[in-house]
């Protein structure tokens, strides 16, 4: 009865964020009502039935229907997203030596923001006095080690260059099929061979080019429209997962891990307070760029998909910013497995200097901490936009310096916490590489960036 009583409660909701969108209640009010109803839904479960209950595991797996299956529609897109927004960034350029320029300016500000990024990581881990933290390993946090242990096996073999040579596809349709830790860079790759491969065929058969030009265009309509489709699913979404986080995380651990979390956002503010810095170097306003990305930072935080955000990214950086389509595209496809700031920076960073003392390793040690800096730099390519990314980028980087990853699953308790400000930062790292290279180049449209009136949204 309890479950039956519960799961009515979980469907008056979703209806409740149904009739606020048949009311064109704005979509960043549906999606927080969702998170907030979440929390609030998830508490109340809990507390009724304990973390750990038969009862609540049974609801779970209900409400999982709409969780689990939003996150998986949300993976269904990142190759065909990647794929057309890459391609369409070569399409939609003028002229062949800007590809060049754009690739080499969006690639630096990501590779070295993500270096910065693990510096930041390494010093909020000192400044809490993390190093050699150690935290209570509970059956969820033995399970995931577990899985670990499974994963890493795929990568703990093989050296650096070898873990590089992963990258390029020897197959394109497993990757397409996203069959390997490393599809989503690989299907990167590929699409600029497509693209170059196009730019030459302009050239020489142009008819031949217009036709493949609008095949192109059509199947980016196409691909947008399912994205939007998706996208409407996130305030239910969103509401399913965060229902889920609160009803069945444990109260013992999340407090006992409370110093990594704020120690994780701590390093988190201060990265973007560098990402405002950036801008502010390039004679960027800061301020304006907080104004006009506030939406799609906030959906990256609710949503955790930096995947899911990628068309939301890349109309921003057009619509709003002022960005040129081809930066746009390149800089938040780039973003999407590369150089990711959160993820793949800080995260990481965190984790190998709160574990090194155990291992009876100093990571205050100039020439360690260069060989973590570049470890991250490497493994920070490949990285998924949707969940699991920040552990397959730590697991490269423990694989590469022979660090046990059992720190790894003990974190499991507060994933999804950390996740959300992690992945708001990724995709501002993209669009802070977008906004940058642009400038740089001189496409940037001041015009647009100063047009308070210009403003895009997911519907």
């Amino acid at each position: 009865m309890n479950i039956i009583l519960s799961l009515l409660i979980f469907g008056v909701i979703l209806i409740v964020l149904n009739v606020m969108a048949r009311r064109h209640i704005p979509y960043a009010t549906r999606v927080f009502t969702g998170l907030g109803l979440g929390v609030i839904f998830g508490l109340a479960l809990q507390w009724f039935f304990g973390a750990t209950s038969e009862t609540i595991s049974k609801i779970i797996a209900w409400t999982n229907l709409v969780g689990e299956g939003y996150v998986l529609f949300l993976q269904m897109l990142v190759i065909p997203l990647v794929f057309i927004s890459m391609v369409r960034a070569f399409t939609t350029m003028e002229e062949d030596s800007a590809i060049g320029k754009i690739g080499a300016h969006v690639l630096a500000l990501l590779v070295g923001t993500v270096m910065i990024a693990a510096i930041v990581g390494m010093a909020s881990v000192l400044l809490f006095h993390l190093d050699g933290a150690t935290f209570t390993q509970g059956v969820a946090e033995s399970a995931r080690i577990e899985g670990l242990y499974d994963q890493q096996a795929q990568v703990v073999n093989l050296t650096l260059p070898q873990q590089i040579l992963q990258f390029i596809p020897k197959n394109v349709f497993e990757d397409f099929a996203g069959l390997r830790p490393t599809s989503t860079i690989s299907v990167v790759i590929f699409s600029i061979f497509v693209g170059t491969a196009y730019r030459g065929v302009r050239r020489k058969q142009p008819e031949h080019a217009l036709i493949f030009e609008k095949m192109i265009d059509s199947f980016h309509a196409i691909v947008m429209r399912i994205v939007t489709l998706v996208l409407r699913l996130a305030p239910y979404g969103i509401f399913a997962l965060m229902t889920k986080m609160m009803a069945t995380s444990s109260g013992s651990a999340m407090i006992n891990l409370g110093t990594f979390v704020v120690a994780l956002y701590v390093a988190l503010a201060v990265m973007f307070g560098i990402h405002l810095l950036v801008l502010l170097l390039f004679g960027i306003s800061p301020i304006q760029y907080i104004k006009k990305a506030a939406p799609i930072l906030s959906f990256a935080f609710t949503s955790r998909s930096s995947a899911g955000a990628l068309p939301f990214n890349i109309r921003t950086q057009v619509d709003v910013l002022g960005v040129d389509a081809p930066t746009a595209n390149f800089s938040a496809t780039f973003g999407l497995s590369i150089g990711q700031n959160g993820c793949a920076g800080i995260y990481p960073a965190m984790l190998i200097a709160m574990v090194t003392p155990t291992a009876g390793i100093d990571i205050t040690n100039p020439i360690y901490g260069l060989t973590v800096i570049g470890t991250i730099a490497i493994s920070s390519f490949g990285v998924a936009g949707v969940g699991g990314g920040a552990t397959f980028a730590a697991l490269i980087a423990f694989g590469t310096l022979g660090l046990p990853v059992e720190m790894i699953g003990l974190l499991v308790s507060v994933e999804p916490i950390i996740d959300m400000g992690r992945t708001a930062l990724n995709v501002s790292d993209s669009m802070i590489a977008g906004l940058v290279t642009s400038k740089r180049l001189g496409f940037l449209d001041e015009k647009v960036l100063h047009d308070d009136q210009a403003t895009v949204t997911v519907e």
